[in-house]
């Protein structure tokens, strides 16, 4: 039934592949379990109520993606989005959550609709070949960028905005020093050849945080998930035709949409899965799956639901169908029951495969021609961009811009098609939002 269903032989994996694929996507992505409900919680919000939305939306998204897309994406609440929500909606701007949650609603019906039209599908396959290669690359260094900050071996400095940590800190801050033993276990299991060794690394790690107090085992175990009817269907249509609903709906959509595409782009270009014309396959079905998460995920009572950049981890385990996907909603239906279990994985025993799995989506560089001035300045603004500015949609912007400009500065305006002027207008546009 597997096989028919997501015709695993065609795509070179195997059942065991797949399944221990998605269990590493949903371990690196784990986090937002306690995330998520710690920042809208800031809103007003209650947190258990919205671990438990958070979980049923990933969980939802998640196997639409797997059998209607048959991809092996996985998908939950942004991050930066969820900020968004929470810190500038709510306490910067002073309105209710429930405004910010009929914001995230309205978003989703609108995403629904450009899905239907194919106007997302046409963005996406309208990006240059080498630029979605170099999403690829600027993903690597960006969710690289991530496990090195998570785990505290970068940190921030007011001089450089950026230095190195106290990795030898093994009394008030072992993290740095956990996140370096795993990354050195784990890229040993690579460099073997050992199946599953994200995964393996992982749980190592997280055995490794014991006893230097960074993880701890649960004292009970409760698995009776939280009540959701406190933020399910919670929306405030009083104030759907004001400017300030205008402003934040814009916002949600710009950062949601160009995050997604960027995802989807960036690990398919990693898998190798993009067709001869190097478009992702299946778009459609997979910006749909987004589009039905946030809108569901807005009833449930969480924010805006985005394909996740983790999906990268379990690739780079071997994950090609939807098999992937379908088992990391598994495992979030699972989370629901078991929370104490899945909570206790610290962020430095994700960092390791963050870390590598960067180093893995670094090779579509390859395939990129730097020799043409007009293709490799774009190619490099987008790598660049991503991890500097802590926005995967942010270096699609800067590349998609400055390939525009520069190609009609140099009289090849005839490689830009219509869609492209369309983008950089759009993308011009989002700097005065």
């Amino acid at each position: 039934m597997l096989e028919r269903l997501f015709k695993l032989t065609e795509n070179k994996t195997s059942v065991r592949t797949e399944i221990v694929a998605g269990i590493t996507t949903f371990m690196t992505m784990a986090y937002i379990l306690a995330v998520n409900p710690g920042i809208l919680s800031e809103a007003g919000m209650d947190k258990g109520a919205v671990f438990t939305a958070t979980v049923i939306a990933s969980a939802l998204a998640t196997l639409v993606m797997a059998f209607v897309a048959k991809l092996p994406f996985a998908l939950a609440p942004g991050m930066g989005l969820n900020a968004f929500f929470a810190y500038t909606v709510c306490i910067g701007m002073g309105h209710s959550w429930q405004f910010a949650l009929t914001a995230v609603f309205l978003e989703g019906l609108v995403f629904i609709a450009l899905t239907a039209f194919n106007i997302r599908e046409m963005m996406v396959n309208a990006i240059p070949v080498n630029v979605k290669h170099a999403i690829s690359v600027g993903i690597g260094l960006f969710i690289a960028f991530i496990g090195f900050k998570n785990a505290g071996v970068v940190v921030d400095d007011p001089a450089t905005l950026v230095r190195l940590g106290n990795v030898t800190d093994i009394v008030t801050n072992a993290s740095p020093l956990v996140a370096l033993i795993g990354l050195i276990i784990t890229g040993a299991l690579l460099g073997l050849g050992i199946k599953g060794a994200l995964l393996i690394g992982i749980v190592v790690s997280t055995v490794l945080s014991i006893p230097f107090g960074i993880a701890h085992l649960p004292e009970t175990f409760d698995f009776t998930p939280p009540s959701i009817a406190p933020v399910f269907g919670q929306f405030e249509w009083t104030q759907i035709f004001t400017t300030d609903m205008a402003i934040v709906l814009i916002t949600f959509l710009f950062v949601d949409m160009f995050d997604t595409v960027g995802t989807l782009i960036g690990v398919s270009s990693k898998a190798d899965m993009l067709d001869k014309n190097g478009n992702v396959p299946r778009a459609k079905q997979a910006l749909f799956a987004d589009a039905i998460g946030t809108t569901a995920g807005a009833l449930l009572g969480t924010s805006t639901v985005t394909t996740y950049v983790e999906s990268a981890a379990g690739v780079a385990a071997g994950g090609r169908t939807g098999l992937t996907a379908a088992t990391t909603g598994v495992m979030f239906i699972l989370a629901l029951f078991l929370a104490p279990l899945f909570l206790m994985i610290p962020a430095a025993a994700t960092a390791p495969a963050l870390i590598l799995v960067g180093a893995m989506m670094i090779t579509p560089i390859r395939k990129i021609d730097l020799d043409d001035f007009t293709e490799s300045i774009p190619v490099f603004l987008t790598i660049i961009i991503m991890p500097l500015t802590f926005s995967i949609a942010d270096g699609i912007v800067f590349g998609m811009i400055s390939y525009v400009l520069l190609k009609l500065l140099t009289l090849q305006h005839r490689q830009i098609s219509w869609v492209m002027y369309l983008l950089a207008a759009l993308f011009v546009m989002k700097f005065f939002i």
